[in-house]
């Protein structure tokens, strides 16, 4: 006999998507359902919760196959608008991480070390219809004679892109600040000495991972919210923890979970994938992603009913400890002081600075909640879990 006093399935809440009856609320209206009417009335009352976050996340990119050529390639160096891309894969295949940086980007050649135009920006080109200078290189074999391509493609033209991320959806993230009397410049954006500011990059109690802490709903298969379209996950992410400190219903409160994602690029809107220029970084994307929680029990219901006065992070310096891979914490915050505009770190008011954005994690979670209650987006039952 189950634990627990309600107990539906994927196929359950599926076909009440398909009838139009499945009740659906975001992350964020879950929290006073679950606090009015407790946990168990509330998980026999809704069946999906949706989730949204939109920020930087940089071990993103995609598989592009950019046709063949006469004679046949076999292409060992491509560039799309003088970024370049991985092409030891085959023929013509080639993989276009977002942090890739231009060969040339004149801004690098004013200040060094700084770039406008790198990878992520490839990607939200091409969602966006824009033509794309390809060219590729090879050292020409029998069977792939020619040696160089060059031609202009848009997205359509493409025979397969395929949106591939090894990286997205961290479960909880660093708040950082500078303890130095020198401006960093880092992938957590600038951070002014002396902790004038603390930058942090969570959607709080709308993140994906914090309304699943284990992973009890996600896994291979989940189908989600990614670019704009949907897509799957596929695996756990890179640098995935489990063993972790956790907080309240498990939530962690370090870095943890990571999610490997992919879904169809010709699909995608450059709304959910913007290209990002950070300052003495480089380059990334910011991808749009967003997962739909069944509540599939009370244990579901509780996990999603965490607000943001719940979950918390720890302050890291990124002059002194994180480049050194000290993961000392200089205080621990919950992202409801976070969103508040200051935090208060060893007795000083701090700055903060959200890297992730509110409103479009809010507009993620509301259109995969419409998508669900239009029934045009079915749960992805997972066929493994990490």
């Amino acid at each position: 006999m189950s634990q627990f006093k309600v107990n539906k399935t994927y196929a359950e809440i599926n076909e009440k998507i398909r009838q139009g009856k499945a009740v659906v609320v975001t992350a964020e209206e879950i929290i006073d359902i679950v606090r009015d009417e407790g946990p168990v009335n509330a998980a026999q009352e809704v069946d999906v919760v949706t989730t949204g976050t939109f920020a930087p996340m940089c071990s993103s990119g995609a598989f592009l196959n950019i046709g063949q050529s006469n004679p046949l390639v076999r292409t060992t160096r491509t560039w799309f608008n003088n970024v370049p891309a991985y092409s030891g894969v085959a023929a013509v295949d080639c993989f276009v991480g977002a942090t890739q940086t231009s060969d040339d980007d004149p801004l690098n050649r004013i200040y060094p070390g700084e770039f406008n135009y790198g990878g992520g920006h490839v990607i939200q080109d091409l969602t966006a219809g824009k033509e794309v200078e390809v060219r590729a290189e090879s050292y020409g074999t029998d069977c792939y004679p020619n040696r160089r391509i060059e031609k202009v493609m848009t997205l359509d033209q493409f025979p397969q892109a395929i949106m591939c991320n090894p990286r997205n959806a961290y479960q909880n993230y660093n708040c950082a600040v500078n303890r130095s009397d020198r401006i960093l410049y880092t992938y957590m954006g600038t951070l002014k000495p002396g902790m004038a500011n603390a930058n942090y990059s969570t959607s709080g109690a709308l993140s994906p991972l914090f309304n699943d802490p284990y992973l009890r709903t996600i896994g291979l298969g989940t189908r989600i919210f990614l670019g704009g379209a949907q897509g799957y996950v596929t695996w756990h992410g890179t640098q995935h923890k489990v063993d972790v400190r956790r907080g309240l219903n498990g939530v962690p409160l370090t870095p943890a979970g990571t999610l490997f994602v992919m879904g169809n690029l010709k699909e995608m809107s450059p709304e959910w994938l913007v290209g990002q220029s950070i300052r003495g970084y480089g380059c990334s994307l910011s991808v749009g992603l967003g997962i739909p929680i069944p509540l599939l029990n009370e244990e579901m219901a509780k996990f999603t009913a965490v607000s943001d006065d719940e979950l918390f992070t720890q302050v890291i310096d990124y002059a002194h400890d994180y480049p050194n891979g000290v993961s000392k914490s200089y205080g621990q915050v919950s992202y409801a002081e976070l969103k508040s505009g200051t935090i208060m770190i060893q007795g000083r008011e701090v700055q903060t600075v959200p890297l992730s954005s509110m409103v479009k994690a809010r507009k993620i979670a509301q259109l995969l909640k419409v998508s669900i209650e239009t029934g045009s987006f079915l749960l992805g039952e997972p066929q493994h879990f990490f």
